[in-house]
């Protein structure tokens, strides 16, 4: 069959994809960047839109303060307040949002989600690269920079509980500080995707971004995440969500947030739309729509800024 009828074709598909199977309405979503990021720079911009366009939601970018520079020096409790009063003001969100978080992103998101009281729900939070064991390697971290809040080496378990203000709390790690609130708001989420990046060397282990995690006392071997404790004692539903089918344990080829057009339509989009069951075979339709149409293949390249 000729090239040019074939693409005409296909076109005319996409365009009745477009008009008839596309919810009209579907739950607004917030992306949540990574630090050394803004809103306004075009990769944050160019992914908001992208996932916007293809899943017909509504997509805001929240930013926290000044952006870049307060990604990383503003302590992530702060970071964390700023996002919780926005979603809470913000009528768009008020009848329940998804959260897409990009790296240090996603702690911000998770402490929305753990944290704010009186909030609009979470239903789908979709995470890219999100250190949620912590790291063991941050490059530059100081007590006084944001990342501080998530450094945890694990040959020194006693100063991390004591020292590291952040991380700690979000994962219910200290013995007897245990909340409960916590753990219920976050095992009410309706899906919890968790995407890692396969050649990912910025997030020391990788499979942070899944929960998985050094043993306490040795960086060896990485544990997966349901042989950690937080897994295995389910200190912030974690093992109810996976346990229930909701959670989604997703490796995709790249380095530190370097994701394929085709992977978000794959990964991300169908948690963006309105119907999670029905959306999967949507998007995937629709990408071998653009796929006839030569419009696949190419990697965005957007998220590339993020250090972490």
């Amino acid at each position: 069959m000729p090239r040019a009828p074939r693409l005409a074709g296909a076109a005319v598909v996409a365009l009745l994809f477009l008009a008839f199977v596309l919810p009209a309405e579907a739950v607004p979503f917030v992306v949540l960047h990574g630090i050394g990021d803004q809103c306004a720079n075009r990769g944050v911009a160019k992914f908001t839109k992208l996932l916007a366009d293809w899943s017909a939601a509504d997509g805001y970018c929240l930013e926290i303060g000044s952006g870049t520079l307060d990604s990383w020096v503003m302590p992530l409790e702060q970071q964390a307040d700023i996002i919780c009063k926005k979603v809470k003001e913000m009528k768009e969100l008020s009848g329940g949002y998804n959260i897409v978080g990009l790296s240090q992103g996603n702690l911000i998101g998770r402490a929305v989600v753990e944290y704010c009281d009186d909030a609009p729900p979470v239903k789908n939070f979709i995470s890219l690269a999100g250190p949620h064991a912590g790291t063991a390697s941050v490059p530059l971290c100081g007590a006084h920079l944001a990342p501080s809040g998530y450094l945890k080496i694990p040959t020194d378990m006693e100063d991390y509980l004591k020292g590291c203000r952040f991380l700690p709390k979000l994962n219910n790690e200290i013995p007897g500080e245990r909340n409960a609130t916590y753990k219920e708001r976050f095992s009410s989420l309706e899906n919890l995707v968790l995407i890692m990046f396969e050649s990912d060397i910025v997030l020391i282990p990788r499979e942070t971004s899944w929960f998985g995690y050094y043993p306490d006392g040795a960086f060896d071997p990485v544990l997966p995440p349901q042989k950690t404790k937080l897994y295995e004692e389910d200190w912030i539903g974690l093992k109810t969500l996976d346990d229930t089918g909701r959670v989604k344990f997703v490796s995709v080829p790249g380095g530190h947030l370097g994701i394929s057009d085709s992977d978000m339509m794959k990964h991300i989009v169908p948690y963006l739309m309105d119907e999670t069951s029905t959306s999967a075979s949507l998007a995937a339709t629709w990408y071998a729509i653009k796929e006839a149409l030569g419009l696949t293949g190419s990697n965005t390249g957007v998220l590339l800024q993020s250090s972490t």
